[in-house]
Formats: structure tokens, sequence, C-alpha cells
């Protein structure tokens, strides 16, 4: 099957270098255009939507800028071969024939390259925000644009072939529905984010859960509040789901100080029986040091221009009161201690806790990568916000350790910035955590 694709890839590449060296072709014999135009215009749209093994849209889409990356990258080689020859072939004659052949060969394999890399560029998650602005300061000096196109290339086959392997799981084990717990879920997330209908707070996540059977709702709570707020707004939603679906609980997985709010509502208020466990992921259950730190020495102008600046974007966004001063104070170490003393731990319902770190300052996407020292300087190993001592709750406790060179972040562990992680599969492990609720009869 390699040997065909390879054998298939060759033949497009010569028929795009057909068309892109034909000047000579077509200048004893215009006709010939009647079918180089359509061969060409055929070669720009089919490579893609040809390849039906690919498994979504934006995929597709994908597949086909990296078709014609590679297209373009064969038919350059053969084109420069070939106008070599021309050009020595042609000495002691006049060389305009050699310069407007090479002029039209740029003009159509420049078609194919703009085709690729703006597929790839609207489509890969891969690439990255890195590599797409190397791309475009670096993309006309000659030889290193071909060595940044050569790492594109090998980044989005290495994406389509990882993403064809996840579906090819999730279909072999369609039948047997191994997310469809008992009860919902209900995701939870974190501080200074909202959950939105077109930029999913988890990712690719809630698609890989919902393909291998579970049922997921959202908390739908607003982005900055304090602990005590969110709780109330995240027990009212718990008590729309069961109410309007009947399911009488739901799973709960929350991320960062989704967790202590949800903590507090199954302390404080009347959700505990609809609840059937709780799951944090990198919640910060004994505060974070450093933001104490940072609260209170950062100067008072500087701290209420960025609360201002951001209540104003949220609220337009669809909070009705964002608060971001007090949602950082309450993740705090000083408030979180006196909030556990407070608050019981949840009885009868099954409780567990998740944590990640990353390796180096380098592992995280911005701003984590900023973050990481500060949060070392005061907390510790951490994952870019909050140390790795500030994770454990509940009855068990996983702590995620950095399998490759960068760790798991803040961001990676919900699939924030869909990116795969070396070592991590993010979807994978959730479907996992999902798996062993149903099979714990939940």
């Amino acid at each position: 099957m390699k040997k065909i694709k390879m054998i298939c890839d060759f033949l497009l590449a010569l028929l795009l270098s057909l068309c892109a060296d034909c000047y000579v072709l077509v200048s004893g014999n215009v006709r010939a255009l009647w079918v180089l135009v359509p061969l060409f215009i055929a070669l720009n749209i089919f490579p893609g939507p040809l390849k039906k093994n690919i498994p979504s849209a934006r995929l597709r889409v994908c597949g086909h800028g990296l078709a014609m990356l590679r297209m373009f990258l064969s038919a350059l080689c053969i084109a420069l071969v070939y106008h070599v020859v021309l050009f020595f072939a042609s000495l002691g004659e006049p060389l305009w024939p050699v310069l407007w052949s090479a002029l039209t060969c740029f003009g159509v394999l420049a078609v194919a390259f703009w085709n690729g890399i703006i597929c790839v560029y609207c489509t890969s998650v891969h690439i990255g925000i890195k590599w797409r602005v190397i791309g475009a300061v670096f993309g006309m000096i000659f030889p290193v644009n071909l060595f940044i196109l050569n790492k594109i290339i090998r980044t989005v086959a290495a994406e389509l072939e990882f993403e064809r392997r996840c579906v090819a799981r999730d279909n072999a084990r369609k039948e047997q529905a191994v997310c469809a717990t008992k009860y919902p879920l209900l995701l939870v997330h974190g501080v200074f984010f909202r959950d939105f209908k077109h930029f999913n707070y988890w990712g690719r996540v809630p698609a890989a859960l919902e393909r291998n059977g579970a049922k997921v709702y959202y908390g739908n709570h607003q982005s900055a509040l304090t602990v005590a707020e969110s709780a109330a707004e995240l027990s009212e939603r718990i008590k729309t789901i069961v109410r309007e679906t009947g399911c009488e609980k739901v799973n709960i997985i929350a991320h960062s100080k989704g967790g202590l709010d949800c903590r507090y509502a199954l302390s404080e208020l009347d959700v505990l029986p609809m609840v059937a466990s709780l799951i944090t992921v990198n919640t910060p259950h004994r505060g974070c040091i450093y933001a104490e730190k940072l609260l209170y020495k950062v100067p008072a102008g500087v701290k209420d221009g960025i609360a201002n600046t951001y209540n104003a974007a949220l609220r337009k966004l669809g909070d009705s009161d964002p608060d971001f001063i007090k949602a950082v104070t309450d993740l705090t170490f000083s408030a979180c201690e006196k909030r556990n003393e407070k608050l019981k731990d949840p009885e009868g319902i099954f409780t567990a806790s998740i944590g990640s770190m990353l390796a180096t300052s380098d592992g995280g996407h911005f701003p984590l990568n900023l973050s990481h020292g500060i949060v070392k300087h005061y907390d510790g190993p951490n994952d870019g916000l909050v140390g790795t001592s500030s994770f454990k709750w509940g009855d068990n406790f996983t702590l995620l350790q950095p399998k490759g060179e960068k760790g798991i972040s803040h961001a990676d562990v919900i699939d924030l910035s869909r990116q795969d992680v070396e070592g991590f599969d993010v979807r994978e492990f959730y479907v996992e955590l999902v798996n062993d609720l149903k099979n714990r009869g939940l």
C-alpha cells in the first residue's frame, strides 16, 4: 500500500511538472493548452478530496494541502533539472525561450504552493504558531525555505497519520461504547474562560468522549467570580440538567478553579445527592503562593488596569458581573487554606484528582512558558500555573509525569491548545478516565 501511494504521488508530481514545464510544448502547439489547463485545474482540486480515509472535513482540507505541497516539492526538483538541461541545450541560441519557460514554471508552481500552504496553515493543529511565523518570515530565503517546507510537510503528515489511527481506534470499539456511563458527564472549566459554542475549552476531548458513547454537558458558568459565586451557578446548572433529563446524577470533571467551585457546591450547597463523582484536574486545592505574592506586590494602578480591561471584555462576551481581582484572590494560598478548614469532603461519591507538570519552561505555550519560572520559585515543580503539591485531593490521585522533553502544561491537560504532547494522548486519557467511571457503575 505504501509503495502504491508513493507511485501515485510521483505520478501526480510528474503531471504537475508537465504543466509547469509546458512553455516549449505550448509555443509549438497552442492546442496543448486544451489538455494542460484542465489537467492543472484538476491537480489543484482533487488530490485531497480523493483521500477518503481522512476522517473529517478539516483534516481532508489539511490532507489536500499536504498533497499539494508534496506535489509542489517534487515538481520543483523536476523543474530545476529540466531547466538546467534546457539552458545548456540552448547555449549559442537566444535564451528568451528558457526565460519564458522559467517564468511560466514559476507561476504554475506558485499556484500549487499557495494552494497547499493556505490549506495547511488554515487547518493544521500541529504546525503551531511558531512554525507558521517562521514560514512567513523566511519563506522567500533559499534554501532555508526548503528546510521549513520539509518540516511543515513532515509535521502535517504525522498529524494526519495520528488522527487516522485515533479514528480507527474509536471505530473499532464503537459498539462497546466504552464511555457510556450511567450518569452523564459535566465538564467544568477553570477561571478566565467560558464555554463557547465555537471554541471548546476542552479541545478535542468532548468529541472523542461522545464518539465513544458519552453524554456531555458543560458548566456554562461565568469566567471570573469568587469560588462561592461560581459554586452557586454550578449548583443551579446541575439541578437544571437533572430536572430536564431525568438523569438523577452527574459525573463531574472539573479543571483548575472549577474543581474548587465544585467542591464548594458539594460541601456548602444542596447538590451532593445529584452528583455521582467528582474528578478535579490540575486544581489548586492548596492554592498558589505565587498568586498571593504577585497580588500584593503588583502596584494598585497596574492591577486595577488589568482587572478593568478584563472585566469589560468579558462583559461583552456574556459575563454579567465578572470580577478579576476576587477570582484571583480566591486562588491564593491563604484563601484556599481558610476555605479548606470550612469545606467538608463529600461522602458517598467517588472522588479523584489529577495533576501534571512541565519539565522545563520551554514546554509550555505562551504565557505558561513565562509563568513557569515564577511559579517554580514560589511553589516548586508546576504545570505553568499550579504547583504539583497543590493537586492532590480525593480518593485517588494521579500525577502525570513528563515523558518527553516538555511535559504536560496546565493547558495541555485539557487540550486547550489542540496540540499533541509527546508521550501523552490527551483524548485517550479522558476516554480511559471515563471508561473507569463506567466500570465503577457510575
